[in-house]
């Protein structure tokens, strides 16, 4: 085992041992008092994650939390952990709770709709972050990155490192996001001679999923040599499923995120590229809107964030123990 990959790898490993045996931690939080700083009538904002298991949504989720309390507002936040229903009942508690204004980052895009609409008839302000519903008119701002030029981008890159290819894809079909990252990707490689997708495979963008996903791929011994991911998790993952099998030299990985750890594998050259999101610039968008929507201003219905490539070439621009 490389020592890059001990280094990377062993607590991602353990993460995902614990997490196909069971063990699932939900965030359930309320804001606690803070009634010195807090100013009379405050607003109570929702906040509803599709999952806390992934620092992109941590590093958001600061930008937010810290204007609401210098605003000296209330949060009340949930994480539904993947979980489609559990994210409605969450969100009805929150509701019943009286929030102002709800932040929603959708674990299914389209199974949001009924209660996203009880939301609208209670004068609830609605902000849907990274990844769209499949209604956008219930959302007063959606802000997400340029998902599927990230596809596009990344395609692009694949494109000048190779004459053909066989490749797998990683997915997440129920966010649209992962839909859109997917498609640009695809829509940019399908049609180049020598390049042949011969396997999707759905991983929810997890690590713990990823892996043994990637793994009955090699066990099918399905022939490759190339692996999209939707995200920098489902990255990671593969790349320490290929480690394991010896297959890391031959297989080359991309995603999409521009996370610390894809960074820290790109430098190390044990994957190719991935296209850089920025976290702490959809959080600080988020902020804005909420305080421009309940000041009564007019918002930008779609607020979209650029993407950009990290490479070997220039990963060390983007800082690579951190989100960018």
């Amino acid at each position: 085992m490389k020592k890059g990959f001990r280094k990377f790898f062993w607590p991602i490993l353990i993460l995902a041992d614990l997490a196909i045996a069971g063990t699932v931690f939900f965030l359930i939080w309320l804001q606690p008092d803070y009634s010195a700083a807090q100013k009379e009538n405050s607003h109570l904002i929702g906040l509803s994650y599709m999952t806390m298991n992934n620092e992109f949504y941590k590093i958001m989720s600061e930008e937010i939390n810290a204007r609401i309390e210098a605003e000296g507002d209330r949060i009340v936040m949930r994480d539904p952990a993947l979980d489609a229903d559990r994210q409605i009942e969450q969100i009805e508690e929150m509701l019943d709770m009286g929030i102002d204004a709800l932040v929603v980052t959708p674990v299914d895009s389209d199974r949001l709709v009924g209660v996203l609409e009880k939301a609208k008839t209670q004068g609830v302000f609605i902000i849907v972050l990274d990844t769209n519903i499949s209604q956008d008119e219930l959302a007063d701002c959606t802000i997400t990155s340029d998902n599927y030029n990230a596809g596009v981008i990344v395609g692009e890159y694949f494109l000048t490192q190779c004459d053909s290819a066989r490749v797998v894809v990683m997915t997440h079909e129920t966010t649209e996001s992962g839909r859109q990252r997917v498609k640009g990707f695809l829509d940019t490689v399908s049609d180049a001679e020598g390049i042949e997708i011969v396997k999707k495979a759905e991983c929810e963008g997890q690590v713990e999923i990823a892996m043994p996903e990637i793994q009955e791929v090699i066990n099918s011994g399905l022939p490759f040599d190339n692996v999209f991911c939707l995200n920098d998790l489902a990255s990671v993952g593969v790349v320490a499923a290929l480690e394991e099998n010896g297959m890391l030299q031959s297989v080359n990985v991309y995603g999409v995120d521009g996370s610390p750890d894809s960074k820290a594998l790109i430098n190390e050259g044990m994957m190719k590229a991935t296209a850089a999101q920025f976290p702490s610039e959809i959080g600080k968008q988020a902020a804005d809107v909420i305080y421009r929507l309940f000041d009564g201003e007019n918002v930008d219905e779609d607020i979209l964030i650029p993407v950009e490539l990290i490479t070997q070439e220039n990963v060390n621009d983007f800082g690579i123990d951190r989100w960018q």
